[in-house]
């Protein structure tokens, strides 16, 4: 069977793919509470990139960390939908999948705040 959405090309498969990717974000922001945590967390640390990076890789690095975390935590999320779609039923691979789905959070979350911690470590010494 074919999927009848595959055949699009051109503008038209980048205008689909575009809404469909607005209604992602849409639905994790106003469904998902650690989204929306991470989301104005990012907007407070995107724009800070730009005073505390002292050039274009400590930018990239600052602000990709916050991105980046906004990024697994949308894929946790679609893999928790994804699951509950088969069944709400307690299952040790359902379980198994949610937790290292949460487990790749986590980790974003470390190494954003270690980039974070080591550029404000690196300026205020600078400043000291």
């Amino acid at each position: 069977m074919t999927n009848p959405h595959k055949g699009r090309t051109g503008l038209v498969r980048i205008a689909h793919a575009l809404r469909h990717s607005l209604d992602g974000l849409r639905t994790a922001y106003l469904g998902e509470s650690a989204f929306r945590q991470e989301f104005w967390l990012a907007a407070v640390l995107v724009p800070a990139a730009f005073w505390l990076g002292r050039d274009w890789v400590e930018i990239a690095l600052l602000a990709g960390s916050a991105v980046l975390v906004l990024i697994v935590e949308l894929l946790n999320s679609g893999i928790e939908a994804a699951i509950d779609r088969v069944s709400y039923e307690v299952h040790e691979l359902s379980k198994r999948a949610k937790d290292v789905a949460s487990a790749a959070v986590l980790l974003s979350l470390l190494l954003c705040a270690a980039i974070w911690a080591g550029a404000l470590h690196a300026r205020l010494a600078d400043l000291l």
